[in-house]
């Protein structure tokens, strides 16, 4: 499995420009699946954004009046979450740190969300990352995940997919899950972007027709995971 859990590798992987964006996730606003679950008031008390980025999904927590907490390992990606929470005149706390261990946030957050960080680790830092999840939250805790599935071919090139059972196993050991699905995931790609991208890698190649939205972006098959912290 690569290694991409890395601060400079993880980052590397997300910066080819493409469409005249800096990265394949920046679509200019916060995630649409995190919306529908904000809106059907599965958000609840302090929230972690855990792999926040670039901050849009942490911003627009924030902006709906929650208290956002926003880690990521590359510096280079606080400082631009928070020069557009600055931008928009929102308040949310972004901070480099270790996702696979969270010092100094034990026992404080009620809801957690990993937009598109769980595929980024190597399967080792997958359970270090869960149990660091663990110790960070409250009793009662929500978790709700993105990650990259296996099970759907893929439209666009990414380093590693993730198997239901690997998020059972792995999740499953600390965290009840409550729901698990697929869904879709915006990118800011076209197919002439990702064919623009191609590096020849077979573990990278397109091997399906992927789903547009009406501008013509590809939406990316990933698992939906919802999960409650076990005490």
């Amino acid at each position: 499995m690569t290694d991409v859990s890395t601060p400079s590798r993880r980052w590397s992987a997300f910066t080819t420009p493409v469409n005249g964006r800096a990265t394949p996730w920046d679509i200019g606003g916060p995630q649409p699946v995190l919306v529908a679950i904000e809106d059907a008031g599965r958000i609840s008390g302090e929230v972690l954004d855990a792999g926040c980025g670039l901050g849009d999904n942490a911003i627009f927590l924030a902006s709906r009046g929650y208290r956002v907490t926003g880690v990521d390992a590359v510096p280079r990606a606080i400082e631009e979450a928070q020069k557009r929470a600055l931008a928009k005149g929102v308040q949310a706390d972004f901070t480099v740190a270790d996702v696979t261990s969270l010092d100094g946030f034990e026992g404080r957050f009620d809801t957690v969300v990993d937009s598109a960080l769980y595929h980024c680790l190597t399967e080792e830092n997958q359970q270090r990352y869960i149990a660091a999840l663990h110790r960070a939250c409250k009793p009662g805790a929500r978790l709700h995940l993105f990650c990259f599935a296996a099970e759907r071919p893929a439209a666009i090139p990414v380093m590693q997919r993730i198997t239901e059972q690997n998020l059972r196993d792995t999740v499953g050991r600390q965290w009840n899950i409550t729901s698990l699905h697929l869904a879709l995931y915006q990118t800011s790609l076209t197919p002439e972007g990702v064919r623009q991208m191609g590096t020849g890698a077979p573990e990278t190649e397109v091997t399906s027709e992927p789903e547009l939205d009406e501008h013509g972006r590809i939406k990316a098959p990933v698992w939906q995971l919802t999960a409650e912290r076990v005490d």
